[in-house]
């Protein structure tokens, strides 16, 4: 299969021509990849069970995993879902468009493989021009995951999806590097408040201005309701550490390592990097919003490298720290406390 690829670069007048090209593909039943605020996503159209059907060949992905329906504006979310929480509309008011997706109860409008056969679906209206303009060209719900191999870090350009999907995929909208960097916030929404299923660029702590949050009880992920919750994700090539101290600790294990004969990366923030000796070093910047940011793209560097383990540090759980940290316990092989 070849592989059409459009770049329109953000922050530039799209172009309505590439745009119309990639809606025409969705339409016909293909897979295009496009970016959203977050990541690159795979579409497909939501309708379309067999079209839907082709994002998990590409990727490979487990089929009881749900997946987004990703819309232009509310109407359209409006179409997709049955009993609305009252609330539902004061979080669509702030944080939407955004990198906030909504577990509702599905009206059967989406093909059942989006939702993995659940009576839920997950929606979301992507922050970024380039989405927006391709979901109104469509003008229907768009199923998209991460455009990358199924368990591999997510993509966050144009190139990373190249890598992964080139040949097994219709298209790629190129519209620069993404801006969050992580994937979107995925809450359960409840009579009267909610769960958080994934953490993501929406905190818990915008979130509970609005509406209370609920902590997770019996949750199974026998049938998970949300990506991300089930199965293996975010991997890199190489074994991935975390090490949970300061520079001094860190530079042990580091040493450990090498004394074994081992090629050592280590992912941290400029802080640690300035104190601690590596064989590389990804520098994630100074904030965890940079870390975020900057996670995913590290994570992939490795694999044009010769270095045997990727050692991160442990960042705070506060703020969007709790999605980094989500996403480094997925990958993770070890973990020293």
């Amino acid at each position: 299969m070849e592989t059409k690829r459009w770049n329109i670069q953000r922050g530039t007048t799209i172009n309505k021509q590439f745009i119309s090209e990639a809606a025409a593909l969705l339409k016909a039943g293909e897979t295009v990849a496009f970016p959203t605020e977050t990541v690159y996503g795979l579409g497909a159209d939501a309708t379309n069970k067999s079209a839907v059907a082709k994002i998990f060949e590409a990727k490979g992905r487990p089929q009881d995993n749900p997946l987004i329906a990703h819309v232009a504006n509310v109407e359209q979310l409006q179409q997709l879902v049955d009993n609305l929480p009252e609330y539902v509309d004061d979080l669509i008011a702030a944080f939407s468009p955004g990198p906030l997706t909504y577990v509702l109860e599905s009206n059967g409008a989406c093909a059942e493989n989006v939702t993995a056969g659940l009576s839920t679906i997950g929606v979301r209206i992507p922050d970024h021009p380039v989405a927006l303009e391709l979901l109104q060209a469509c003008n229907f719900p768009v199923a998209a995951p991460s455009a990358n191999l199924s368990g591999k870090p997510s993509p966050t350009t144009a190139d990373h999806v190249d890598e992964d999907l080139n040949g097994k995929i219709s298209g790629i909208v190129d519209g620069g590097p993404t801006g969050v960097g992580v994937e979107s916030t995925v809450i359960s929404c409840r009579e009267h408040d909610v769960v958080i299923l994934r953490p993501g660029g929406i905190t818990k702590e915008q979130i509970e201005q609005i509406v209370p949050v609920a902590e997770p009880v019996n949750e199974t992920v026998d049938k998970p309701a949300s990506p991300g919750m089930k199965y293996k994700h975010y991997s890199p090539d190489v074994p991935l550490w975390l090490v949970d101290g300061d520079a001094e600790k860190i530079q042990n294990v580091i040493a450990e390592e090498t004394e074994k004969g081992r090629k050592v990366a280590l992912l941290a923030r400029d802080a640690i990097l300035e104190l601690v000796e590596a064989d590389l070093k990804l520098s994630l910047g100074s904030s965890l919003e940079d870390v975020a940011n900057k996670l995913y793209d590290n994570l992939r560097k490795v694999k044009r490298t010769d270095v045997d383990i990727i050692i991160s540090e442990v960042f705070p759980e506060s703020g969007i720290g709790q999605a980094i940290m989500n996403r480094l316990k997925k990958a993770k092989t070890d973990y020293i406390p």
